[in-house]
């Protein structure tokens, strides 16, 4: 595939859509559903399309493994949404349950949360575990070459 396409997993129907890469930060939409591509929402992940969207982007892919019960989660989450925004294009950030997807969870051996996981075509990164502020997010993926 050329370098100037890049494959972007869409976050409505899970097909993977090749965008050429001037246009990543300008959104666009599925070409199989027609929904954006980059809608104002983190990505909620389940078991069936966790490795689609880790493996199949060629953008890293920021997945903050969480569950509601968990005090440090629910604070840091409208932080992880903030950061998001300032990384449209870039990097896709993603969600999991850890309570209701425990699969992924345990494949990657999470053992605290809230955990954040950077991938990138289906490979680990980098991992962080314990919540963060927006700025700490943003600083932690700058220094992992986003």
């Amino acid at each position: 595939m050329s370098d100037d396409l890049k494959h972007v997993v869409c976050p409505h129907c899970d097909k993977v859509n090749r965008v050429p890469a001037a246009r990543l930060e300008s959104g666009g939409n599925c070409g199989a559903c027609k929904q954006p591509l980059w809608p104002e929402k983190v990505l909620e992940l389940s078991g069936q399309n966790f490795a689609t969207h880790t493996g199949r982007s060629d953008l890293p892919v920021l997945v903050d493994f969480w569950a509601s019960w968990c005090g440090p989660c629910k604070m840091m989450a409208p932080q992880f949404e903030q950061a998001a925004r300032g990384w449209q294009g870039k990097v896709r950030f993603a969600k999991l349950n850890t309570e209701e997807h425990p699969g992924p969870a345990g494949q990657y051996s999470i053992r605290s949360i809230p955990t954040l996981i950077l991938f990138r075509n289906g490979r680990e990164l980098a991992r962080q575990s314990g919540a963060m502020n927006q700025g700490q997010i943003n600083q932690w993926l700058q220094s992992n070459g986003c």
